[in-house]
């Protein structure tokens, strides 16, 4: 019994929800988000509740079931409110800068590093040390976000690189501190 399927999604004033051929469109304040439903999953909306049902108990409709359910509360959530994640910038001279539709990184290479933003998401540098993600859509945000952290993981020996705002990087000691020398 999935206890996530089963909940209802509460769908709050000045949120628009449309189900036609398999595909559910979700329009709101900061703009709409469209999703296919699975085969084997059925959604209902009532004006005021999404309620997901599956056709049968074997296991990848339990699984599909709460991951559908899962993925419309973000849709909700996301043309309401909106996603963010903040990034870090941490080394001597690392920076980056917004110019035009192009974040630009500064990350101790030969050559600054051009990351284009995509469509859907936005991008701010309040700091040169801090990015800010943002966007309606849950795993846009997320994959841009890891996608600008890829660029330069944060290393364990002096932690330098780009990290998630509350991010714990445990260090190593280096050699020349393990040998006791």
């Amino acid at each position: 019994m999935s206890r996530i399927g089963n909940k209802p999604v509460v769908v709050p004033q000045g949120v628009k929800v449309e189900i036609k051929d398999r595909t559910i469109s979700v329009t709101g304040p900061k703009g709409t988000l469209n999703k296919q439903i699975p085969d084997r999953i059925s959604v209902s909306f009532d004006g005021t509740q999404i309620k997901v049902t599956r056709q049968s108990n074997i296991a990848t409709d339990r699984a599909l079931h709460g991951v559908t359910r899962a993925l419309i509360a973000n849709m909700v959530k996301g043309v309401t409110e909106g996603y963010s994640k903040e990034l870090e910038i941490i080394g001597v001279g690392f920076k980056a800068a917004l110019q035009g539709n192009i974040l630009k990184l500064e990350l101790g290479f030969s050559h600054p590093v051009e990351f284009p933003v995509p469509g859907g998401i936005k991008i701010e540098t309040p700091k040169p040390t801090l990015i800010k993600v943002s966007g309606i859509d849950k795993e846009k945000v997320g994959e841009t976000a890891a996608e600008i952290r890829a660029i330069y993981k944060p290393e364990p020996y002096k932690g330098k690189g780009i990290r998630y705002v509350g991010e714990i990087v445990r260090k190593k000691i280096g050699k020349a501190q393990a040998t006791g020398k």
